[in-house]
């Protein structure tokens, strides 16, 4: 999506070709003595493994106890992976590891080393180090360190003088711009998300439990090839509705309601971020509909401004003026002010690799860039909430949105649920 011929690739190229253009692009931010450690995630004791969308971004080694390190000195970039050594005992239990040789053809890097070398080899290294970017994570002051923070204590307690900061800061503009690689990878996470809605839109009824429209949603999910979901989801029934992180899933489902489902399956580690709302009956009630219109009608309107040069910040001052415009026509507020009483959030953020992806609040936008627009409306006293929430992909001169075969239509949802409950 950016300009730079080298920065697009496609499906066809290996996961070594995409990354080491990220790694390229990488060792140009770094200045001599400028340093990056990258650490794998864990892998919990009989749990699913994930990765750390850093380590993946940089690697494409969907591995866990691995560590990434690489740095300039006197002008030149070096770098090098950490791999375990096989251990005949553990591989009974765990599995084949992955060797030195599959990590460097998956990876493109060249150097390999053990794991139990790296204090060794990082020794060697602190004398010429002046700043480390590390995937810190962050953990409350009266909480344990997080892995990379305690793998990094001897070295800062030994070479104080080596600056260790949060490896978002310098990797944030690269995750910002996405290639069409990893477009590809959202827009198949959209699609099978998408594909699930529809699934439960046509399969919901009165009685049923919210988890279990989560459970018809996961099991499209994985019937898909995809393994993940890319954030907890929400699936919230009347009143839970206007609870915005809403994720207990466990209230049985009223006729009369309106569902509002908060879901996102993850491909490859990317993360679609969709909301649809829909009645349990056959319509949606006049005041449903009356709520549900205003808020779509101000999504519209919002994505309608997404271009190269717009900001979050201009994006938010709209959706939260027109709502204000449309809840004063419909008399649910007296005055402007009162807005923030039945809208409270953010109308957007970037997506990718994580939900809330990297980018920050104030971000100018830029070509290749993807966020969310998603008004809503929360009334408690009413128990009813409704969110609008498509996926938008900046383009060169203006946007498109990638969940655009996602019904959000009265009168589409409409005939989707009378088709459903004549069955």
């Amino acid at each position: 999506m950016a300009s730079n011929r080298k920065e697009k690739t496609t499906g066809a190229e290996t996961t070594a070709t995409i990354t080491g253009l990220r790694r390229e692009k990488l060792a140009a931010l770094l200045q001599d003595g400028e340093n990056v450690i990258v650490f794998a995630n864990l892998q919990g004791n009989l749990e699913k493994f994930t990765q750390d969308n850093n380590f993946l971004y940089l690697t494409g080694l969907n591995y866990p106890e691995l560590i990434y390190v690489a740095g300039r000195f006197a002008g030149k970039f070096n770098e090098l992976l950490f791999v375990e050594r096989g251990d005949p005992e553990r591989e009974v239990w765990e599995g084949k590891k992955l060797t030195a040789e599959e990590a460097s053809r998956i990876s493109g890097i060249s150097r390999v080393r053990y794991l139990d070398e790296f204090y060794n080899v990082l020794s060697g290294m602190a004398p010429m180090m002046k700043k480390i970017s590390a995937n810190l994570g962050f953990t409350a002051l009266n909480r344990p360190l997080t892995f990379p923070m305690y793998m990094l204590e001897p070295l800062r307690s030994k070479h104080p003088q080596i600056e260790i900061k949060q490896l978002n800061d310098l990797v944030a503009p690269l995750r910002k711009v996405k290639d069409t690689w990893e477009i590809e990878q959202l827009q198949k996470a959209i699609d099978v998300t998408g594909e699930g809605i529809l699934d439960v839109m046509q399969s919901t009824e009165a009685r049923m439990m919210e988890y279990e429209l989560e459970a018809t949603l996961f099991y499209y999910i994985q019937r898909s090839g995809l393994k993940h979901w890319g954030f907890a989801p929400i699936i919230a029934a009347g009143i839970n509705a206007a609870t915005l992180h809403y994720e207990k899933n466990e209230c049985r489902i009223k006729a009369g309601d309106l569902v509002l489902m908060d879901v996102g399956a993850s491909c490859n580690n990317y993360s679609a971020d969709i909301t649809r709302c829909f009645p349990v009956g056959a319509k949606f009630s006049p005041r449903q509909k009356q709520i549900y219109q205003t808020v779509l009608d101000v999504q519209k309107r919002v994505i309608a401004m997404i271009k190269p040069g717009a900001t979050l910040a201009q994006l938010n001052n709209a959706t939260r003026d027109w709502l204000a415009e449309g809840m004063l026509s419909i008399g649910l507020i007296k005055s402007a002010d009162e807005v923030v009483k039945y809208y409270m959030h953010s109308v957007s953020h970037f997506l990718g690799m994580d939900t809330h992806d990297l980018g920050g609040r104030e971000a100018v936008l830029e070509e290749g860039n993807v966020i969310t627009v998603e008004p809503g409306i929360y009334i408690p006293d009413e128990k009813l909430g409704v969110r609008i929430e498509d996926d938008v992909l900046v383009t060169k001169r203006g946007h498109e949105v990638l969940s655009k075969a996602i019904p959000k239509e009265i009168a589409d949802i409409e005939k989707l649920r009378q088709k459903a409950l004549r069955k």
